[in-house]
């Protein structure tokens, strides 16, 4: 069994109920925090997830909202107690820029030690202490180099995707292909540059043949109302399970069966 909860389902402007858009897949062994926006630390605990326990960081690229949070989790990590080294996964220019501001923060030796790890699209990794489950990569298309992500069971190839921040693009749904969810962006009401509506959710996740489709980096306020997203997600052409996620909703993917 995986699960991903997601922390922040929000767009780049947190709503009173949303922020910033991030989330953690608890595997067998430990989790495995994907981004970090907003109050990760307690956003963790309220999930009730040991932020101590964290096996590794991926982070998806270096937009303020996906990691503004890490600084502070490092930071917060070590005061509460945790000398292990905490690997961090992300694209080369995504980790020299979250260095660079690790640095400015002066954190001297209050801060968790790192073990940066780089990764390039189309990277295969095992999930951090979790041998039944690999993550595949995939370029996204946004303003700055993006990584979405697939979690895929190695036995039976039940898949969670995140698209991460993407304008529609072929390579998401090539990765997201056949999966039993697809957490897909949905920021703005008409099309943009480097993201995604309602309505190409629906057409992505109809083109990949996945199973249930959940909205994120989504905000009632700066997008649209939830009843518009899923009636324009219907129209996008897709016809299986869809909604929009929201905090601390907990998606749970069997390695064969039913999600």
């Amino acid at each position: 069994m995986g699960r991903m909860t997601l922390l922040g389902v929000g767009t780049g402007v947190p709503d009173i109920d949303r922020d910033h858009t991030h989330m953690v897949w608890e595997g067998a062994t430990g989790p495995v925090l994907i981004d970090a926006g907003g109050s990760t630390y307690q956003r963790l605990l309220r999930a009730g997830v040991d932020p101590q326990q964290i096996q590794a960081i991926i982070l998806t690229h270096s937009h303020t909202d996906h990691i503004n949070g890490l600084f502070a989790l490092v930071f917060s990590m070590y005061l509460a107690g945790r000398r292990e080294t905490l690997p961090v996964y992300g694209l080369e220019p995504t980790l020299a820029l979250v260095q660079r501001i690790l640095e400015a923060f002066q954190l001297e030796q209050y801060v968790t030690p790192i073990d940066w790890h780089p990764l390039e699209a189309g990277d295969v990794l095992p999930v951090p202490g979790d041998p039944d489950w690999i993550i595949r990569t995939a370029a996204s298309e946004h303003s700055r180099p993006c990584l979405a992500l697939r979690f895929e069971a190695r036995q039976q190839a039940r898949a969670l995707t995140y698209s991460a921040d993407t304008a529609p693009c072929q390579q998401v749904i090539d990765l997201a292909r056949g999966s039993a969810i697809l957490i897909h962006e949905a920021t703005t009401a008409e099309p943009f540059p480097g993201h995604t509506t309602p309505q190409q959710a629906g057409e992505i996740a109809a083109a990949a043949q996945v199973e249930h489709l959940v909205l994120v980096h989504f905000s009632p306020r700066w997008t649209m109302s939830e009843a518009e997203a899923l009636a324009a997600v219907r129209a996008g052409g897709f016809a299986g399970r869809a909604e929009v996620g929201q905090e601390y909703q907990v998606l749970e993917i069997e390695q064969a069966g039913s999600v």
